[in-house]
């Protein structure tokens, strides 16, 4: 990978073991000042690491932005919680790999003004249309962190798992070398399924076609629904 000339910004803050259901990682937080990023996101953000990196080509990573939403509460509007377990799973697999944990909720306009765009969301517009009403950027995401990140771990090269072209070309634009893409494909759901038809259609990402059914999609199932069913 060429030389970053952003990696003074990068300061690394702590590192620890962490068990996970997946296996064993290490967990590095990372500080990085970026003036034009949203005020409202975090300055921290994390490397998931497996295995001796430093010197590797053919890494597989994944950059992924946060998404308390689908994450922490279990949202079913989007696929991000499974894309970030599917990339784990495959790191896991092959005993080397990492993940890099961006803290860009909502595609960098943070979690109120993403949270806005749901309600919006809810009364028809698509997650396009609803950042473009409020008057935000569709995709305020930026990389020179994720760089940053992988020239400190010394990954020569990369496999990156994504979806989006557009953040294959961010990053070498940044100078990483990216060896190929992996696709990371989650079924749709009757929830997800607008939402990843916008983003093929709209965002240019590689997914198969999800065009929704006609109609709202149903109620998620509750615990006692669940109950009703076992019982019957």
């Amino acid at each position: 990978m060429a030389q970053n000339p952003f990696v003074p910004a990068l300061e690394q803050l702590a590192e620890a073991p962490i068990p996970t259901r997946f296996g064993r990682f290490e967990l590095r937080v990372y500080r990085w000042d970026d003036p034009d990023a949203h005020p409202a996101l975090s300055k921290e953000h994390c490397a998931l690491i497996m295995g001796d990196l430093r010197g590797r080509r053919n890494v597989p990573v994944r950059v992924h932005s946060e998404c308390l939403t689908s994450e922490v509460f279990g949202s079913l509007k989007c696929d991000c919680r499974e894309q970030l377990e599917r990339a784990q799973a495959e790191i896991a697999k092959r005993g080397f790999g990492a993940v890099l944990y961006l803290r860009q909720e909502g595609r960098g306009i943070g979690l109120a003004n993403k949270v806005r765009a749901y309600a919006l969301q809810a009364e028809g517009a698509d997650t396009v249309a609803a950042n473009e009403q409020l008057h935000l950027p569709v995709d305020a995401r930026t990389y020179d962190v994720a760089a940053a990140m992988l020239h400190e771990l010394g990954i020569e090269s990369v496999e990156i798992m994504t979806n989006n072209p557009a953040k294959v070309e961010a990053l070498q634009r940044l100078g990483v070398v990216i060896e190929r893409r992996l696709p990371v494909l989650i079924p749709a759901t009757p929830f997800s399924a607008g939402y990843l038809e916008t983003k093929r259609r709209l965002m240019q990402h590689e997914l198969p076609s999800s065009a929704p059914a006609s109609g709202p999609p149903p109620e998620p199932e509750t615990s006692n629904d669940r109950k009703r069913s076992l019982a019957s």
